[in-house]
Formats: C-alpha cells, structure tokens, sequence
C-alpha cells in the first residue's frame, strides 16, 4: 500500500498513528506530496479526484481516501480496537476532524490568499468552532478521552496539536482544564512524538 503524505496534514498524521498503533507501518510505503486547495499534485489527484490527502493506495482495490474511511479499514485489516464505543466514538472523532477542519481552513485563509483580501470574520468563525468543539469535548467527552485507546483520542491528539502548530495563540486551552491535563499526557505517547510535524 502507498500513503499519499504530507507531514503537516492533521489528517494524514491521524492515520499515521493508527499505522503505528496497529503496527502496519511497514506494509506501507510513504509517498510525499506537495498539494494544496489551489495547486493539487497531479499523482494524487490521479488517484484521489478530489486532489485531497490523506490517500491510500491499494494493490487489491481502488484508492481510499478521506482520514474516516481510511482509519477503519486500517483498523479492520490489523484486527484491532480503535472503534470500541461504537457511536460515541464515531462523533468524538467526527468532532475532531472538525476542529482539524477548522484548523486547515484558517491556514488556507492567512497561507493562501492574499493578505488584502483575507475575511477576518471567517477567521473569528473557525476559531470559534475549534473553541466550541473544544469546550464540548472538556464537558461531555472526557470519560471516553480517558478510556482504553480508540481513534478518537488518536484524531482529537492530532487535531490539537495541529491548532498548537499552526495557531497557537487560539486559545483552546482556556477553560478546559481536563482537556489540556489529557493532552499534555497523550502527546508523550511514542506514536505521537514519532509524527511530530515539522518545525517550520
């Protein structure tokens, strides 16, 4: 199989870790590519039509493509038990995705459009989301954040410390102390400092 990557990606280091986590990192080889919403690679967009990574390429099938989708068939393929909790896991991941959503379409507006032309009320919007999400998750879905390891805690570890890399003044620590103490403590986890996006 073949990862379509890019190393700031919070959704191709999401399955990163659940490579890690289910020890598939050697039945795939890594595939570098420099893509954007305006500029997408022409190889990934020969496998992914929506030009979009993460993308899993398949001897035995078509492309996956999506984070979701590839992260339970990796989990399926390993046998493991990263969607234990059933629903609740489904929406605290799908939460994640969104503050990692968020988190991508702030970098889209102060990386890719001209400084001029950047809308800082659809700024304040996305900030807002990640803010929001995050305050749901510090009062509802902690117990599960702290229970055995599933593909939420994988995907909300990777949406936070892509807010930390890329807009770390959001503030999504304030007010969420269990959230912050959890984090603080994931994030020393092997798979995490082994995906460790880059410093620049």
């Amino acid at each position: 199989m073949k990862l379509f990557h890019s190393p700031a990606s919070p959704f191709v280091r999401k399955v990163q870790l659940v490579l890690i986590e289910t020890g598939q990192v050697d039945d795939v080889e890594i595939l570098p590519v420099a893509t954007s919403a305006t500029n997408p690679d022409v190889g990934l967009k020969a496998s992914n039509p929506l030009g979009k990574i993460p993308a899993l390429a398949r001897e035995d099938g078509p492309t996956l493509y999506d984070s979701r989708v590839i992260c339970e068939f990796l989990n399926d393929r390993a046998g493991a038990a990263l969607y234990q909790g059933g629903w609740d896991t489904k929406v605290l991941e799908a939460t994640a995705d969104g503050i990692m959503d968020a988190g991508v379409t702030m970098s889209y507006e102060k990386r890719l459009r001209p400084a001029d032309k950047q809308w800082d009320a659809w700024l304040d919007g996305q900030q807002n989301k990640i803010l929001s999400a995050c305050a749901a998750v510090e009062a509802r879905w902690m117990p599960l954040l702290n229970g055995p390891l599933t593909i939420a805690q994988l995907a909300m570890a990777a949406a936070l410390s892509y807010i930390d890399f890329r807009h770390p003044d959001a503030g999504w620590r304030e007010g969420n102390p269990q959230l912050t103490a959890w984090f603080a403590e994931f994030e020393s986890r092997p798979s995490m400092q082994a995906t460790q996006p880059p410093a620049a």
